[in-house]
């Protein structure tokens, strides 16, 4: 089941620390046949912050969850981005 929401929702994610984070869900790409999610964090005090990327896999019950990524596939989408935005990313 894919419960990502559309591009621009705002979801809720919970960090190794168990702490909780408003994103949203700036795009999701797809890589060598793997779905990869552009998110921002909601600025609560109103300045731009960093987006990251997470991948997308599937739990045991079939649903989307978002995990990690290593640096081998952070150079494999940010270079997606980059030709797909026409756009450097700072590392």
């Amino acid at each position: 089941m894919n419960f990502l929401p559309e591009q621009d929702e705002i979801i809720t994610i919970i960090d190794e620390e168990g702490q909780e984070h408003d994103v949203n869900i700036f795009d999701v790409l797809e890589v060598d046949g793997q779905r990869y999610a552009i998110v921002v964090p909601v600025a609560e005090n109103g300045e731009a912050e960093d987006g990251f990327v997470l991948k997308v896999e599937q739990d045991e019950d079939g649903d989307d969850i978002l995990v990690e990524i290593d640096d081998d596939e952070w150079e494999k989408v940010k270079n997606a981005c980059m030709e797909e935005y026409e756009f450097d990313i700072e590392e």
